[in-house]
């Protein structure tokens, strides 16, 4: 008996996983391309673009994650690590 549920305790798990990984897909399309940016623009492209005016798609995004807490949770949780590891390789941070 306990050998028949182990199997169905897994596919239960991952299922779960991946429904709970596709609950926000416009998180997940931002959250991909801030990282795409990120990691094929130069420091000197970065530092021109971070004074610049963001384009609507990208002031509706942000007003979104504003107003949604998990949302910008989820999407900070995605983007952290390769932005931080750029902008500390661009000496944005120290």
């Amino acid at each position: 008996m306990t050998k028949r549920l182990i199997p169905l305790a897994i596919t239960l798990t991952l299922l779960a996983a991946g429904v709970a990984g596709a609950q926000h897909p416009m998180v997940d399309m931002a959250a991909d391309h801030v990282i795409q940016k990120y990691q094929q623009a130069s420091c000197e492209q970065l530092w021109e673009q971070k004074g610049k005016p963001k384009s609507p798609r990208e002031q509706e995004m942000i007003q979104a994650l504003r107003g949604d807490p998990q949302l910008r949770t989820e999407f900070i949780n995605r983007i952290a690590g390769p932005v931080a590891n750029k902008m500390f390789e661009c000496g944005m941070i120290p």
